[in-house]
């Protein structure tokens, strides 16, 4: 892996859009259903919006019923890290991107089997690229 990428807010605010500052910089969700990979079928690699690190493989994408995009990996270990959330009165695991730090959504384990995990990942936290592209 890389060396952490380490930015300002007021150098991500140049880069990012407001909705993935929001989101990837402040902790933010995106509403269900609304974001762009929700329903996503294209095969490729889903990115981190922030610095580009390859997360997750479209094959690792399924139907989770939530409104997010929800992958049963990460593409290799080290693309994602995870931390303990306690914000709003809940204990949650944090997925964060492993190179830029950026917060991409949740990990829950109640995914296919056999892992049984799902990670939880706002549309506004991704990329894609397509295998064509």
């Amino acid at each position: 892996m890389a060396d952490k990428i380490r930015k300002s807010d007021r150098e991500w605010r140049t880069i990012l859009s407001a909705e993935q500052f929001r989101v990837m910089r402040s902790h933010g969700t995106e509403r269900a259903f609304g974001g762009c990979y929700w329903d996503h079928r294209d095969d490729g690699t889903y990115l981190c919006a922030g610095c580009g690190q390859p997360l997750f493989a479209s094959a690792a994408k399924f139907e989770s019923g939530t409104g997010w995009p929800s992958f049963t990996a990460p593409l290799h270990d080290l693309a994602v890290e995870t931390t303990t959330d306690r914000r709003w009165f809940l204990v949650r695991v944090e997925v964060h991107c492993a190179t830029c730090d950026a917060h991409l959504g949740h990990l829950f384990d109640d995914g296919p089997m056999p892992a049984g995990l799902r990670y939880c990942v706002n549309s506004a936290s991704l990329d894609f690229a397509g295998v064509d592209d």
